[in-house]
């Protein structure tokens, strides 16, 4: 099964935890093992597993990504000025597979799957492809 999946983000840098919606799909197709595939078609936004525990995380996660790539380096050439955005997408990736057992998500107790947005706010879709095993 292919499920699309829309959101709205509400800042520029933000993780949304999609980790419901993800479980649901899994839920809905009835599969009982194999994978679930999490996929994001923009290239200024990717899906991550992190911690899913302490909020803290995240913001320590995009204010590190920040640091890294920076919104105004000067040797930044792309027009619509959203290099870094492009960098942080790179460096998130565009997917996640999750094993699925027993019908739910493999996922270590603090883990949680993401929604990464770095050029926002936006209107977002992203996809999960549940495969049998």
């Amino acid at each position: 099964m292919l499920k699309q999946e829309n959101l709205r983000t509400h800042r520029r840098d933000e993780m949304i935890d999609v980790t419901a919606q993800v479980a649901r799909a899994v839920s809905q197709d009835g599969i009982e093992d194999g994978i679930a595939v999490v996929y994001c078609p923009h290239t200024t936004a990717g899906i991550a597993i992190n911690e899913n525990a302490d909020p803290d995380v995240k913001h320590d996660v995009l204010l590190r990504l920040d640091e890294v790539y920076p919104w105004n380096h000067p040797g930044y050439r792309h027009a619509e000025g959203n290099t870094a955005s492009h960098l942080k997408a790179i460096t998130t990736g565009a997917s996640q597979t999750i094993i699925v057992s027993g019908g739910r998500l493999v996922l270590g107790r603090w883990q949680g799957i993401y929604f990464c947005e770095f050029d926002g706010p936006r209107e977002r879709t992203y996809y999960i492809k549940t495969i049998r095993g």
